[in-house]
């Protein structure tokens, strides 16, 4: 089965078509930033900048994880503008993992599938994400959700691959973009229940969060949902002019709890460990913007994908004689989104600039 054709997150997203604005209730942004509780928090930067980056997650942070039967990202055009070959990402190049160790200082982690041909490249840090995860199982047991990734890395540790003093010099990244909302409604999971889900998810990604920290890590990057309406997957109905609102909504309950339970984490442990990388406002600041924040990169019309399957297939699809069932636009540069749920590279880099000044606050590097 083909995760990047699969139905998982278009069936999500017509969930949400469906229901009333009224559904799921959420004033003001989608991610709330509220006044932490009066504790007292104990914050330290780091003496020297980290040494090492540890991702978790999907699709969004995956560098070469996904097994090739189960991604187009190893399949033509993916990977076109780095490393100029399909290579695993689900981009044309440089995706959220890159760019976060390219703020750290260090070189993108080793995806953990080829942790064997590694060598040197483990003293960077290793990267357990899969597209098409979640906290959950999303494709039965095909796909290690994060509880199982944070097992692959935990044995390593017991391995004496790497030491808790590593975690305490390293930065980790968690990064989840909705794969558990799109299996809960393929398995027949009701709309009225989905919003009882969604507590669940972020009360699994709380418990996922603490064994982070209890493993030794100081600093922890949580991503909160991006605008899923945006989505070309979705703005394909408008010809891609128009986001879906009702969606967006809905990824603001998920992105308020998700909020509280990072201010209770730290709260309770007095500490700045976990801080949220701010996807939705980042996508939406550049798609508003038609570019990024430093006016270098255009997008004249943002909502629209680089690569487009035709007559039902996808990015990346051949049809039985081999044929390419999608089209290329001339110039990745000029689209924020590579296919129907990714950005490019150069998308990446302008969300990346937008996220900057968090990195620079929340990780405070000397």
């Amino acid at each position: 089965m083909d995760l990047s054709s699969s139905p998982f997150l278009y069936l999500f997203y017509s969930c949400f078509l469906l229901t009333s604005a009224g559904y799921i209730v959420v004033q003001a942004s989608p991610l709330h930033h509220h006044r932490r509780e009066e504790h007292e928090v104990y914050d330290h930067g780091f003496s020297r900048r980290p040494t090492k980056l540890f991702v978790f997650g999907d699709s969004y942070a995956d560098t070469g994880n996904i097994r090739k039967s189960l991604g187009n990202s190893w399949k033509e055009p993916y990977g076109s503008t780095f490393p100029g070959k399909p290579a695993g990402r689900f981009s044309d190049g440089r995706i959220l993992t890159d760019y976060l160790a390219k703020f750290l200082g260090v070189k993108s982690p080793l995806a953990y599938t080829w942790m064997k041909l590694g060598g040197k490249k483990l003293r960077n840090g290793m990267n357990f994400a899969y597209g098409g995860s979640g906290v959950f199982n999303t494709l039965g047991d095909l796909l290690p959700n994060v509880t199982t990734q944070i097992d692959f890395f935990e044995k390593l540790i017991n391995d004496s691959l790497y030491t808790k003093r590593d975690l305490q010099s390293s930065v980790v990244l968690v990064c989840l973009a909705g794969n558990d909302y799109a299996a809960y409604v393929l398995k027949d999971g009701s709309v009225q229940g989905l919003q009882r889900f969604i507590p669940q998810v972020i009360n699994q990604l709380t418990l996922d969060l603490k064994r982070i920290k209890a493993l030794g890590a100081t600093k922890v990057a949580v991503t909160s949902l991006e605008p899923l309406g945006c989505l070309p997957r979705m703005t394909q109905m408008s010809a891609f002019q128009q986001c879906n609102i009702t969606q967006n909504l809905a990824v603001g309950y998920h992105n308020y709890l998700l909020q509280q339970a990072v201010d209770k984490l730290n709260n309770e442990t007095r500490t700045s460990t976990f801080f949220i990388l701010d996807l939705y406002s980042s996508f939406t600041s550049v798609l508003e913007q038609k570019g990024d924040s430093q006016g270098i990169l255009k997008f004249e019309t943002p909502l629209k994908p680089c690569c487009m399957g035709i007559s039902g297939y996808w990015c990346g699809s051949l049809d039985d004689k081999g044929a390419k069932m999608y089209t290329v636009c001339s110039d990745p540069k000029s689209a924020f989104f590579w296919d129907a749920s990714h950005p490019t590279e150069a998308g990446w880099h302008a969300v990346y600039t937008n996220l900057k000044s968090s990195l620079e606050q929340n990780l405070k590097l000397y």
